[in-house]
């Protein structure tokens, strides 16, 4: 006899690669998802997943093989899924058969390391702030980053309303003060353009070197699944 087993469904629709089971949650109390031609609301609703039918937005999901990819971001592409300017996005630089989605952002200019995946709890985790996931960031400024200025962006300084800090900064290999290296465990948008500009610092160039100690070892804009090590090391 055949056991009957049912999953919650914000579980199910996570797992299928649409979103992360908050953002599926919010899905649900927003009435845009069926089971069975049903609309339901309640978060504690599960599903068969053998029998049953989930439609989200009018679209039928089930379950997928997780993927996980690490792209070398190039210039002059989104950080999106789709564009409504019909700009290239990170999405169309990657061939697979999932549907896929960045972790976090980078901006349009901005290159380096973004991982693609379809795995909505994973994601979820390396995006919460109480994990402190660290980026690296090579940045080149529109001039020489004085030693006062060093010391408040590592003090902390007020951006958006909250104190911010850079955890670390250092000097790349140019002998300039233009070119600086740093790390923090903030994923806010424009986060380390708007620390140099508010101590009236232009960045003109930027780069993300690693995040969560995966570096891009791949050219600009080549793409690659990531090595079952660094998944450990991001899983944990």
């Amino acid at each position: 006899m055949k056991i009957k087993t049912t999953t919650r469904l914000n579980k199910y629709i996570a797992e299928s690669g649409l979103t992360s089971r908050r953002k599926a949650e919010e899905l649900i109390l927003q009435g845009r998802v069926t089971v069975n031609n049903k609309t339901i609301t309640k978060l504690a609703f599960e599903v068969d997943p053998d029998n049953d039918n989930v439609f989200v937005d009018g679209e039928k999901i089930q379950p997928a093989e997780h993927v996980y990819y690490l792209l070398n971001k190039p210039k002059g592409v989104v950080t999106t899924t789709d564009d409504e300017k019909k700009r290239k996005t990170v999405v169309d630089l990657i061939i697979s058969k999932q549907k896929i989605f960045p972790v976090g952002r980078l901006d349009y200019n901005t290159t380096g390391v973004l991982i693609l995946t379809n795995d909505g709890d994973f994601a979820q985790k390396l995006l919460h702030p109480k994990h402190n996931i660290v980026r690296e960031y090579e940045v080149a400024l529109d001039k020489e980053l004085s030693l006062e200025d060093e010391k408040k962006l590592l003090k902390g300084i007020f951006i958006d309303g909250s104190r911010s800090r850079f955890s670390e900064i250092s000097y790349g290999k140019k002998s300039s003060g233009k070119n600086v290296i740093v790390k923090c465990t903030e994923g806010r948008n424009h986060f380390v353009k708007k620390m140099f500009s508010t101590l009236n610092y232009t960045v003109i160039k930027l780069n993300r070197k690693s995040f969560a100690g995966i570096t891009a070892d791949i050219p600009v804009g080549s793409y690659r699944k990531l090595k079952q090590h660094e998944l450990q090391k991001l899983t944990k």
